[in-house]
């Protein structure tokens, strides 16, 4: 039989739970384990972060993490892959040092993977955009960051180097899970097939809970057990890039086809072309096959040739939204709520507020269904919502400003008002030549 080698997802967002990594670690015999935890925007608000104090902008939960898993890790030795270093990777690096040396774990290897902060290429150049009429010389202005999506190449030299932790900013979810498959297997970086199977046990696996029944769970239809302790997944990867998924035995939650059919799916426009940094990924012939309980085989991936351009998600500062709540309960509560809504649309005209996008919601009423009528769905409570964009901080606050005098002011009845103001982070997204970017790794040593 040939070697096989277990990789373990221990988070699937930002915030995820922490205990699930944990049980893998100790419980899961694995040979990695990868946190992947940054979205579109969380980047963005990481840059954000990092202006403000430039010893932040890795994930806020990086510390916490690293002292739940740390030492179990080092102990079996299980090297830790993590995005977790968002818009500072190497501040996110030094903080793990940090805490290896106050736990006493002495000689821990943590690189940090450079490369993906693509700012200047993109405020000194002019790339098409792919969302959105124009060209990324309009954003910059307004830029806060600009962040490649790196491939596995760095994470690979990392572990080349021995690193016990690998932290990277932006780079391709699934080459987390990639990275390590190349580095154990000596896979080549054009060996397009392996590197399209390996795409597919990352894409899997990257989610976490996703694949064992958290997002795939709805009572009556879909039912999944033991959802508040859900278990993470691992896979074991023979060398021709094949797997076997499951998860922790006694673990919540469940590993089926149907939940791998599901997160095979999820963000794929196109399962024949699923761009990568590393390789065009091709799902279309992918076989997913029962072997026991919580135990899925999932093989039949293929890839082409990888794009010459890698993408490049932009964001900046696209002005500010309010926002205002209230209550209202019993007979004609939805009747009042509308009154509620004319009144505050009203006011903003009233006293010269200039809103965009003012959006009026009947929350469990039509905040997502808009086209049954109201009166067939009188609830005995609603939420009114009232959302709108403005350009500046002081115009936005007003929206919430006159829910709140709703109190006092009618319709009669309102309750629970609040309000809230944000900045908007906007996303662009564009493709920069391959080759403009330069990927390194720093090595730090406890």
């Amino acid at each position: 039989m040939s070697r096989l080698v277990r990789i373990g997802s221990g988070a699937g967002f930002s915030g995820d739970r922490i205990e699930p990594a944990l049980e893998l670690v100790e419980r899961g015999d694995l040979d990695y384990l990868a946190f992947e935890c940054l979205a579109e925007r969380t980047i963005g608000i990481a840059h954000a972060s990092r202006q403000s104090n430039g010893r932040l902008g890795f994930d806020p939960l990086l510390e916490r993490r690293m002292r739940t898993v740390l030492a179990a890790a080092k102990q079996r030795s299980v090297p830790i892959i993590t995005n977790m270093g968002a818009a500072n990777p190497l501040g996110a690096a030094n903080a793990v040092i940090a805490i290896a040396r106050e736990m006493k774990l002495d000689s821990l290897k943590v690189a940090a993977v450079l490369g993906d902060d693509v700012t200047e290429i993109i405020r000194h150049g002019d790339f098409p955009l792919l969302d959105c009429e124009g060209s990324s010389r309009s954003l910059v202005p307004s830029m806060v960051s600009a962040n490649a999506y790196l491939g596995a190449e760095g994470i690979v030299a990392a572990l080349q180097q021995g690193a016990d932790v690998v932290i990277t900013g932006r780079v391709c979810d699934p080459a987390l899970f990639l990275a390590p498959l190349i580095h154990e297997f000596s896979w080549k970086m054009d060996d397009w097939t392996r590197l399209g199977r390996g795409t597919l046990v990352g894409h899997l696996l990257e989610c976490a809970g996703q694949l064992t029944g958290g997002y795939f769970a709805d009572p009556g239809r879909k039912d999944v057990v033991g959802l508040a302790r859900l278990g993470f997944p691992f896979a074991d990867i023979d060398q021709d890039g094949s797997a076997i998924f499951s998860k922790v035995a006694g673990s919540g939650g469940s590993l089926t086809v149907a939940t791998c059919k599901e997160q095979l799916l999820y963000e794929v426009l196109d399962p024949r072309a699923y761009l990568q940094a590393d390789v065009i990924a091709d799902f279309s012939e992918v076989t997913i096959d029962p072997v026991g309980d919580d135990v899925v085989a999932i093989a039949g991936a293929k890839g082409h040739r990888r794009p010459d351009t890698l993408k490049v998600s932009i964001s900046y500062d696209d002005g500010w939204v309010g926002q205002g709540q209230i209550s209202y309960a019993g007979p004609g509560a939805c009747a009042r709520a509308e009154l509620a809504f004319e009144i505050v649309r009203e006011r903003l005209s009233l006293t010269g507020v200039v809103v965009n996008d003012l959006t009026l919601d009947l929350i469990g009423v039509n905040s997502v269904a808009r086209t049954a009528p109201i009166e067939a769905l009188e609830p005995r409570e609603v939420l009114a919502r009232i959302s709108g964009r403005a350009h500046d901080r002081s115009s936005a606050e007003r929206i919430g400003a006159e829910v709140e005098a709703l109190y006092t002011n009618g319709p009669a009845g309102g309750g629970g008002a609040s309000s809230a103001t944000r900045k908007i982070l906007a996303i662009a997204s564009t493709l920069i030549p391959r080759d403009s970017v330069e990927v390194s790794v720093e090595m730090l040593v406890a």
